[in-house]
């Protein structure tokens, strides 16, 4: 049985994709403008949701819809953690919350894994595919925008289990295929990966206010600098 979800999910969330890359935080980010402050509150958001996320799967690992897809080499829970380890230092657990955006995101991974498990696919999907994607890229403007050496901080973008990201993604993309769901669940399955894409959304817009209020400090600060050479 073969329900091309992969191919549907990618066109039922085109939409919302776009939408996403347009939120000002993941345009700053794309164009390489990246304040460290913020960049770590992103990281211990994400560390909070794949950490639920990954319970969440590895709980319903004997479900029909998620076995095809439980993947442990995907996790990123520990490689954020050693991200925050560099940014908070070796207390880091102590410092950090999930923001009110992360928190409905938990809320919404913890209830579907409860009460509707197929939905997990969607999550799944939606970070991990994307990582896989576009990780390398990512990393790459983080390490320049943020001055970082020998790779530390971005433990995030390197899934060190899997040797050719590319095949793992046609790997993936067959195993979504191959999950025995029916028409109604499919269209749920959809919905919930849109649902998916918002809740990241409120994340990034909550990190555009952090972000803005940085760049006005560095403007005022610049203007100071300026004040004073001129007099």
């Amino acid at each position: 049985m073969s329900t091309n979800l992969a191919k549907q999910l990618r066109e039922g969330t085109t939409k919302s994709h776009s939408m996403a890359e347009n939120v000002s935080f993941v345009k700053s980010f794309l164009g390489g403008v990246v304040d460290k402050k913020s960049y770590r509150k992103l990281v211990a958001n994400l560390f909070f949701i794949y950490s639920a996320i990954e319970q969440q799967i590895e709980k319903n690992k004997d479900h029909e819809a998620i076995k095809s897809i439980y993947f442990p080499e995907l996790f990123r829970q520990s490689s954020l953690a050693q991200d925050l380890n560099y940014y908070y230092g070796v207390n880091w657990s102590n410092q950090i919350t999930p923001s009110s955006a992360t928190k409905l995101y938990i809320n919404r991974i913890n209830s579907i894994g409860i009460n509707q498990p197929e939905l997990l696919v969607a999550h799944a999907y939606t970070r991990y595919i994307g990582d896989l994607s576009g990780g390398q890229i990512l990393k790459k403007i983080a390490v320049n925008a943020m001055n970082l050496t020998n790779n530390v901080g971005v433990s995030f973008y390197d899934f060190k289990a899997i040797e050719d990201e590319k095949s793992f993604k046609e790997k993936y993309k067959k195993a979504l295929n191959n999950i025995p769901l029916n028409d109604i669940q499919i269209s749920q399955v959809i919905t919930e990966a849109n649902i998916a894409f918002n809740l990241n959304m409120q994340i990034f817009k909550e990190l555009d206010s952090s972000l803005i209020k940085v760049m006005i400090m560095l403007f005022i600060s610049s203007l100071n600098s300026l004040r004073k050479k001129i007099v």
